[in-house]
Order: structure tokens, then C-alpha cells, then sequence
């Protein structure tokens, strides 16, 4: 009887530790030193998937066999590597974490923190074996959500620890951007791979960097493994990864719009050179006010204005328009038109003089800003000589009865140069609607322009100019102007 009571198990009163621990938010489990489970609170019970204790199993041994445990990196614990094992050789531990699932319900997952427990009596002896764990399936989820989420986006990205300053991710984007390895970057420092080397104002991002801080979007250089640069726009956002403060660097590359600049500049030098250099007057003008940028040495030459005395002036306020309605005019085409193509209209300059210019521009866009080129054309001894020719074979023709048909006629066809259509056509062949359309586009009006003031739609304009073209023989628009013009249209 004596041994028999020398081998029963002896009694421990846990009431009261049960009473304590009973409404503790973290899961509690007590083991004896037998091996087997003797209480588990509310807490333990929920996250393990169960209502009663005996669910857990009556010992170590059950346990293992109802629930299956992994590590995080997905690796099946061996039996002496469960915690409920490691507890019973005597070890103590803490935020060993686990993955657990239920040997008959694969679709139940948590994810535990457990830490160990060993309470022993006045004696020293080992009187419960405790295990404390914690539901972390919530954080873990979310820290899967955050690392499936930073390695998918194509931004390119990578996440600093800011105890040690060394690179614990890296994402996909990163790596394309750079051609960096992932193993040169995982575990080296931002010593090593300096993210805010050239950086706009470095030492305040190096400093915010130390501070775990924002740093704010700024350009910089990066060096590549080969040995070449990329410019990018760098930005560090502080954030906890694993329980541990990190800085998210994220990044834009900005190489192409470098060499897009680069390009631009190298355009918008080569432009400037032939501008300076065109033989041809030239100006840019900011629109609508035709305020003048940059004259060419052409232009100061043949207006003689020095060029100082025009930048920032408007073309009305440097004088340069010597008939106000035309230039009105000008301005309405200018207004309505990209391009406008050799407009006929006399120019003043800087000793008052008026010479008589051909105008054309095409709308461009000047550092952002809305510009047109001007080009000038100066006709004006063109015409003076045109205009001495005629009167000297209108002078020989008032008294040509000498003069045989054949001259007459080539008199005639040199007192109009340009001549082109049927020669048989004359204004009194076209209907009084073609003698509209034809005025209106010996001055300049566009198709829509003439549906306008005719009240016409498009079409019926179209069908107008093409009868009119087969009736004097032409087939463009500049054509039919020197035809009209010759015949006194513009008058009409």
C-alpha cells in the first residue's frame, strides 16, 4: 500500500493560477511533467479551432497527431521541434512563430507566437509546464498581403532596416530597372549600394534617412553594376517590417525623359543656329500678342531695328505694321490658323520707311510656351519692277496699230505674268455665286470661312470651287487666285 501511494501521481492545486489566467486575452496551455495536457483557457481553445480540452488531445503525443506545425518558410516541424516538445525537454524560449493547420480540416490555418513557462514548487521541482500563445494570424496576413503587393508592383522599390542600414527586400522592378542581382542587395548596406549618391540636397535625405524620417521626392544618380549611371527620382517613406523600423525607398526612372531633354536641347541648338544664321528675315513671337522673343541678324538688317530695341515689345508697339487693317487681318488668320503661307503686306521700319513683305508663320511651342515663327520675304523692288514693266508696255500698247496680232498678244500675256487657266474664260462665264467664291478665295478665306459669310454649308462650297475649276481650267487654289486677281476679282 505504502509503494503504491509512493507511485501516485501527486497533486497539484492550480486553482487559483487557473483563476488568473482563465480571462487572459493570450492563449494559455498547461502541461504536466507526464506529458500530459491539463487545462488550456478559453483563449488557447479559440485559436486552436476547438471547444474542449480533451480536442487538443490528452498529451503531447495527441497533440502532434491532431495539429500540423510549420515555419514560416513552410518546412514541416519534426517532433522534436514542436514547442509543446521543446517545453517538455526543459527548454525555455519566447516569439517562436508557427504555422498550424488540423490534421482532418486543411482549410483551418492561424498562425501562433509561442513562448515557454516552467513554474516550479518551494522545492525547485517542476510543478506546471506552460505554454503562452498569441493569435498573430491577422499581422502575418497582412505582412503576406504587403510582401505579395511590394513584390508584384512593377515601381521599382527596395526596403532598408534602419538599426544596421542593410537592405532586407527588393522587388522585381528594382532589379529590371538596375540589373542588379538580388544577393547584391539582400543583407549589404546603403553604403555598399548608395541609393542618395548625387541626390538633390543629400546630406538633409541622408540625415532624415538616420532619423527614420520622410524623405521627399528628389532626383538622383544611381550606380549600376556595370559600371554606368541612371538618373531617378528617389523618395524613402518610413515603414515596420517584421517588427523591425525600415525605410521603403521607392523610385522613378527618369532616363528617358533625361535623354528626351537631351535631345530637345541639342534640337532646340540647332534651331537657334539656323535661325541666327537663315538669310531670310525671321522672328518668334509670343501669341496672341505677337509679343517679339528673338529676331534674326536678317530681319535687324532689313528693318534695321537693333534687336535689344525690340525683344519684349509687341510688333503693334515697335511700329512695324504700316497698314492697320491689313495687319488686323493678320491677326484674325494668325488667331485662326497654324500655318499661314506668303500673306502680302507692307512692313515699316526703322527710318519710317515702308517696304512691301511677304508674311509667313507656322505656330510652335517655345519651352511651354505658345510661339509662332514669323518669315518675311522683302518684294518690294520685286514689285517696283513688275510695276515698271507694265506701265512701259501699257505706254507701247496705246498706240500699237503698227503692231501684228502675234505681238499684241505676247504684249498682253507679259502685261499679265502668270496667266494660267483657259484663255477663252472670262468673269461673264461664271454665275454670280462662283464670282462670290472666287473673290472670297483670291482673299485668303478657307472653305469654312466661305461657308460662313455665304451661309453655305461645307459641301456646297466644295461643289462651288470644283465647278468653278473646271470652268477656268484650273486645278488649285493658287491657280484660280492668279487667275481671278489678274481679271480684276479682288475689286469685284
Amino acid at each position: 500500500m505504502a509503494a503504491a501511494k509512493a507511485r501516485a501521481k501527486p497533486h497539484v492545486d492550480r486553482h487559483q493560477l487557473q483563476q488568473i489566467i482563465a480571462g487572459l486575452t493570450e492563449g494559455v496551455l498547461l502541461i504536466d511533467p507526464d506529458r500530459s495536457i491539463v487545462w488550456a483557457n478559453e483563449t488557447a481553445l479559440a485559436i486552436h479551432g476547438v471547444e474542449q480540452l480533451r480536442d487538443l488531445g490528452a498529451n503531447a503525443g495527441q497533440y502532434r497527431k491532431k495539429f500540423i506545425l510549420k515555419y514560416r518558410n513552410h518546412h514541416l516541424l519534426t517532433h522534436k521541434q514542436y514547442p509543446i516538445e521543446r517545453l517538455l525537454a526543459g527548454e525555455l524560449f519566447r516569439d517562436v512563430i508557427v504555422e498550424v493547420t488540423k490534421a482532418d480540416d486543411e482549410s483551418f490555418c492561424r498562425v501562433h507566437q509561442v513562448r515557454s513557462l516552467i513554474l516550479t514548487d518551494s522545492a525547485g521541482n517542476n510543478e506546471s509546464l506552460v505554454l503562452i500563445m498569441q493569435d498573430v494570424t491577422e499581422r502575418f496576413s497582412a505582412e503576406d498581403r504587403f510582401e505579395r503587393a511590394f513584390s508584384a508592383n512593377p515601381a521599382p522599390a527596395l526596403i532598408c532596416q534602419l538599426s544596421d542600414l542593410r537592405y532586407v527586400k527588393v522587388n522585381q522592378g528594382f532589379l529590371d530597372m538596375t540589373g542588379y542581382d538580388r544577393a547584391a542587395l539582400i543583407n549589404h548596406t546603403a553604403y555598399e549600394v548608395d541609393v542618395l549618391e548625387s541626390a538633390e540636397k543629400r546630406e538633409e535625405a541622408v540625415q532624415n534617412l538616420h532619423a527614420g524620417r520622410t524623405i521627399s521626392q528628389r532626383e538622383a544618380e544611381l550606380r549600376l553594376p556595370n559600371g554606368d549611371s541612371k538618373f531617378v527620382i528617389v523618395a524613402g517613406q518610413p515603414i515596420e517590417v517584421d517588427d523591425a523600423d525600415c525605410m521603403l525607398f521607392t523610385f522613378i526612372d527618369l532616363e528617358a525623359r533625361k535623354k528626351a531633354e537631351v535631345s530637345l536641347s541639342h534640337s532646340e541648338e540647332r534651331f537657334s543656329k539656323a535661325f541666327r544664321l537663315a538669310p531670310v528675315p525671321m522672328m518668334v513671337c509670343a501669341r496672341p500678342e505677337l509679343r517679339i522673343l528673338e529676331v534674326n541678324t536678317a530681319f535687324s538688317v532689313t528693318m534695321g531695328f537693333k534687336a535689344d530695341d525690340l525683344l519684349g515689345k509687341t510688333t503693334s508697339d515697335a511700329g512695324l505694321w504700316a497698314d492697320v487693317k491689313l495687319y488686323r487681318d493678320l491677326q484674325l488668320r494668325l488667331e485662326t490658323q497654324d500655318e499661314l503661307l506668303n500673306f502680302e503686306i507692307p512692313l515699316r521700319t526703322s527710318d519710317d520707311a515702308v517696304i512691301d513683305c511677304l508674311f509667313s508663320s507656322a505656330a510652335v511651342m517655345i519651352q511651354g510656351e505658345a510661339c509662332v515663327l514669323c518669315v518675311l520675304q522683302n518684294i518690294t523692288e520685286r514689285k517696283r519692277s513688275e510695276m515698271d514693266l507694265i506701265a512701259a508696255i501699257e505706254a507701247v500698247m496705246k498706240d500699237a496699230s503698227w503692231f501684228s496680232r502675234n505681238v499684241m498678244e505676247k504684249l498682253a500675256q507679259i502685261r499679265r505674268p502668270g496667266e494660267t487657266g483657259k484663255t477663252g474664260s472670262e468673269l461673264s462665264d461664271l454665275t454670280p455665286r462662283e464670282k462670290e467664291v472666287l473673290s472670297l478665295i483670291c482673299r485668303g478665306h478657307s472653305d469654312s470661312e466661305i461657308a460662313a459669310a455665304l451661309k453655305l454649308s461645307r459641301n456646297t462650297v466644295r461643289n462651288h470651287i470644283s465647278t468653278l475649276y473646271g470652268k477656268i481650267g484650273v486645278n488649285r487654289r493658287s491657280a484660280a487666285v492668279i487667275w481671278g486677281r489678274e481679271r480684276g476679282i479682288i475689286s469685284y
